[in-house]
């Protein structure tokens, strides 16, 4: 009965013995994974930086679409809160317009899509009845 504790115990040590050299393996493999990986690559991209202006005065909209732009409307209004309000309200209201149109837009693709998925479960439904 000792012998067999004995041999049960030893058994298990060397067994977690493995366990602790596979995982240290594991460790040092995912370090040297990620070290050496070059996650950076998209901060060198020096055409995102045109593509995202493209994308921001690609709208028309009157209204500020930076901060420097906000800036220097807030200081072009700075002495009379009135003309200030006047602005902003107008803004908002042209985000809001912006928002709508893009929100309808993609209302109605949504629809459609779900049309067209809804219109091919149709079909893939009355494939399999017929067989």
């Amino acid at each position: 009965m000792i012998n067999l504790i004995s041999r049960t115990i030893g058994h298990i040590s060397s067994l977690l013995k493995g366990l602790q050299v596979k995982s240290f393996l594991a460790v040092v493999i995912v370090g040297f994974l990620v070290l050496t990986t070059n996650v950076s690559s998209g901060q060198n991209d020096k055409s995102l930086g045109e593509r995202v202006r493209e994308q921001v005065e690609q709208n028309d909209a009157q209204r500020p679409k930076t901060v420097g732009q906000w800036n220097k409307d807030a200081r072009e209004t700075e002495g009379s809160p009135g003309e200030r309000l006047q602005k902003i309200g107008q803004q908002s209201a042209e985000a809001l317009k912006e928002f709508g149109s893009g929100y309808v837009e993609g209302a109605q693709k949504t629809a459609s899509d779900v049309g067209e998925s809804a219109a091919q479960t149709g079909k893939d439904i009355s494939n399999q009845v017929r067989r």
